[in-house]
């Protein structure tokens, strides 16, 4: 299929879609969009970046313009993610189709979302979260539900949202049309497809566990305390809007002051802002407001702008598979990028299970740039002649010192044999006996005894004038 107009759309879809102008479809779309336009259930896999999106909204405004009672619901995992997928929709949902939508996400004001449900909405994109906050209001009715689209479930399973889902479920009628979307497959969303699908269609585009080709990947091998250094080299050296990863909230904001500090355009997204102000950074950053974007992992899904074209792995992510979805932001719509990955030597475990799961035979290789090697070995070799002077000593050396030692020891001895007694007498008690001096260190310990032994707190002593009184 080289054209949408060859697909059974509605008159009103084909206009929008040249309106908005999606002329070729992608390999996820030719395949999954004529299944799902027959009603099938769809389990579909592809990378990121493959448009996924478009392969189930399509559909879903078909059926709605035929149905005019159906309703649509999409569930995603992040703010953002909902945010692009709701762009996409109005894309599509021109004057001439005029359904009304809501977006249900938290961060954004409950009494502007309660309007809109108001309006008779019919497609539903929001959060499972905010879409229960809504069911437990009694504000959001799902009893009219046709049409479910589960984008990115292996996100929402990693975030722990399938006792979330599973609640939102049981509010739709069983006879639905589900389509579930992941750039992933573990295991998890086998079991969730085979409870909630129906005879599903399985679709797969490209492996599902490696990166898109047009992707140059390249690893940088540095020191924790060098990276911010070495970050500040590659934002230099190249040039076009760059999405710097990093592993904590408190990190992006750091990161952030210092690029700022140094003269950098930068901002920060993360799961503690706002949504109107994620949204302000994301819009400011698809201006070209900012060049630099630090964020963590919230942004590697549902991030779709065409002008990043460089990735920097500034930390790894917690989950290998989370590294797929962060370089997927770069090398969109069949663009080209580049993705730099810093690895320090507390990163290379999971570095080896990344690889793994991009390539099973893989064999860790000395891939990595490291322009300080020629040093390290320079240093190192000193290193080890210093330890070998200090390992391998003589015997001789050692011998000559124990002599010099006893030497000493003798002389002493004999200078106190041969000491005449006028100079004992000279110098007093400073030569006395052994036995005086166990004397006197038996009378110190005495005096010693005596002061630590206890008394009673009214003990007093008794002056030899008192008792002459007496």
């Amino acid at each position: 299929m080289n054209n949408f107009n060859e697909l059974p759309l509605e008159n009103q879809l084909k206009n929008s879609l040249k309106f908005a102008d999606f002329k070729t479809p992608t390999p996820i779309q030719s395949q999954s969009i004529p299944i799902s336009l027959t009603g099938k259930d769809i389990l579909g896999t592809a990378q990121t970046g493959t448009g996924k999106t478009l392969a189930f909204t399509v559909p879903m405004i078909n059926k709605l313009i035929k149905d005019k009672n159906a309703m649509a619901l999409i569930i995603c995992p992040t703010r953002e993610l909902a945010s692009q997928v709701m762009q996409t929709v109005t894309k599509l949902n021109s004057k001439e189709i005029n359904i009304n939508s809501a977006l249900l996400i938290g961060g954004e004001s409950m009494q502007k979302q309660l309007r809109q449900l108001t309006k008779r909405t019919r497609i539903i994109v929001g959060t499972p979260g905010r879409i229960n906050d809504h069911i437990e209001r009694k504000s959001l009715k799902l009893y009219k539900v046709t049409y479910l689209v589960l984008d990115e479930t292996d996100r929402m399973l990693d975030m722990g949202f399938t006792p979330q889902i599973e609640l939102i479920l049981k509010h739709i009628p069983k006879s639905h049309q589900t389509l579930l979307f992941s750039a992933t497959l573990p295991n998890d969303i086998l079991k969730i497809s085979e409870k909630y699908l129906k005879n599903p269609e399985r679709i797969s585009i490209g492996s599902v566990s490696t990166p898109i080709e047009k992707i140059k990947q390249e690893t940088f091998q540095i020191t924790p305390d060098k990276k911010y250094h070495e970050l500040i080299n590659q934002l230099v050296e190249r040039s076009g809007s760059i999405l710097v990863f990093v592993k904590t909230k408190h990190g992006a904001d750091k990161i952030v002051k210092r690029l700022k500090y140094d003269g950098h355009s930068a901002d920060a997204i993360h799961g503690n802002l706002r949504q109107s102000k994620r949204d302000r950074v994301i819009r400011g950053f698809r201006s070209g407001k900012s060049r630099i974007l630090v964020a963590t992992d919230v942004a590697a899904r549902g991030l779709d702008i065409p002008l990043i074209q460089h990735v920097i792995n500034y930390d790894l992510p917690q989950v290998p598979e989370d590294y797929i979805h962060r370089i997927g932001r770069t090398g969109r719509a069949g663009k080209e990028g580049s993705a730099m990955t810093f690895l320090t030597n507390h990163d290379f475990s999971m570095w080896r299970s990344i690889q793994k799961l991009i390539d099973p035979d893989f064999k860790l290789k000395e891939q990595v740039k490291n322009p300080s090697n020629k040093k390290n070995k320079k240093f190192k070799g000193k290193f080890k002649k210093n330890k070998s002077k200090k390992k391998f000593k003589s015997k001789d050396n050692r011998d000559h010192k124990n002599k010099r030692f006893k030497s000493r020891e003798d002389f002493s001895q004999k200078d106190r044999k041969f000491r005449s007694k006028d100079n004992q007498d000279k110098k007093g008690e400073g030569f006395k006996s052994k036995d005086n001096q166990e004397q006197n260190n038996k009378k110190f310990k005495f005096k010693k005894k005596f002061k630590n032994r206890k008394r009673p707190k009214n003990f007093t002593f008794k002056s030899k004038r008192n008792k002459k009184r007496d």
